[in-house]
């Protein structure tokens, strides 16, 4: 791991997309055996989950979203003031409302389950033009985005594409993960969800910078790879980065994790960070000059977790030195410390991902 020194931050981020209220059982519960009852009620979304860790790195970053007026919304801008991030871009409408997602998680042999009530959310009904990218990209180098918002509907997916293509053209560089979720890519019933979610995602790629993903988004994206016997699974994952920049030479940077599931409380887990630019390779976690993932054997809530490690390839790149090294690492380590933590948000500072990078991972009481 190359050698961590205090750095500035030198780069504002945007990051866009919808905010829901998170509602799940405590612990392993499930939703039958907690009600009639109290679920635990916190509020999350992939984009705003990046931007909070980003605000708790000390990252100067907005979150820009739309929610319906109303004492809910005001919770919510309440919560996130408190995490550091811009809300001042946050659009309140009189139409749309609220969503919804409940989480029940998994242990051992039975899976963490999401389930979404977000139909008609206000962001679900945005148009384009309803957003002045201009000035809200302003002073940014990064807009993040992902593939769960053009999900909820035509108008939401036109919105995503117009920021993209606003930012591309001031010189803005996108970050894109496709986070494809099956459950969603429903807004046009004469395609199937993998076949829309393909027709309009690849409608972004050609704006995007770097991109999170792995080889099953690239099938999805139609994008296919030859099957090569014996291959390790890390050459794999070089193959499908050397892929995505053939097909789109725009992307500059490819990041994607490596999760291995022996069951959903014992996930393997790192990370590798592609540089088209001289075919640069950098892996996560390294422990003796070797590729060694962690091991999370009592995952306590893995859902955000994939969100704390875009923000932290986002962190290190809005360094005023970029390290690719230290930046995997750091992103890793983000990661891994979200499974230890209750909800979408990563809680975990600067200075304890850091910790972990250096090898103290015992979990041993500081005093």
């Amino acid at each position: 791991m190359t050698q961590d020194r205090k750095v500035q931050i030198v780069a504002k981020i945007v990051t866009f997309g919808e905010i829901m209220v998170r509602m799940a059982p405590r612990g392993v519960d499930r939703l039958r055996q907690a009600l009639p009852g109290t679920l635990e009620v916190t509020f999350a979304g992939a984009e705003a989950n990046a931007a909070v860790s980003l605000a708790f790195l000390g990252a100067d970053v907005d979150f820009v979203t739309a929610l319906p007026e109303g004492p809910l919304t005001d919770a919510c801008l309440s919560s996130l003031r408190g995490t550091g991030m811009g809300i001042s871009n946050v659009r309140q409408t009189a139409s749309g409302r609220f969503g919804i997602f409940f989480v029940e998680t998994g242990a051992n042999q039975r899976p963490t389950q999401v389930c979404y009530d977000r139909d008609y959310s206000a962001i679900s009904l945005s148009q384009p033009g309803d957003f002045d990218w201009k000035t809200l990209l302003k002073d940014a180098a990064w807009l993040h985005l992902t593939g769960i918002t053009p999900a909820l509907s035509e108008s939401a997916a036109a919105v995503t594409l117009e920021a993209a293509q606003t930012a591309r053209a001031m010189g803005v560089q996108v970050s894109f993960d496709v986070n494809y979720r099956s459950r969603l890519w429903r807004w046009d019933a004469s395609r199937a969800p993998q076949q829309l979610a393909r027709e309009t995602l690849v409608q972004l790629l050609p704006y995007v910078s770097l991109m999170f993903g792995n080889e099953e988004d690239c099938r999805l994206l139609g994008i296919a790879l030859p099957d090569v016997p014996a291959e390790s699974r890390i050459d794999r994952a070089i193959r499908v980065a050397e892929t995505m920049h053939s097909a789109y030479p725009n992307i500059a940077l490819f990041a994607t994790t490596f999760r291995e599931q022996i069951s959903a409380s014992h996930n393997n887990w790192g990370g590798m960070l592609y540089e088209s630019d001289g075919r640069r390779v950098s892996l996560a976690p390294i422990r003796n000059g070797q590729y060694q993932p962690w091991e999370i054997r009592q995952i306590v809530d893995r859902v955000g977790s994939g969100d704390a490690f875009d923000a932290g390839i986002l962190f290190g790149l809005t360094r005023d030195v970029f390290d690719p090294d230290y930046t995997i690492e750091f992103a890793t380590a983000a990661g891994c410390l979200a499974h230890s933590i209750v909800g979408d948000w990563n809680y975990a500072s600067q200075a304890e991902i850091e910790e972990l990078m250096r090898g103290a991972g015992t979990g041993r009481v500081v005093r």
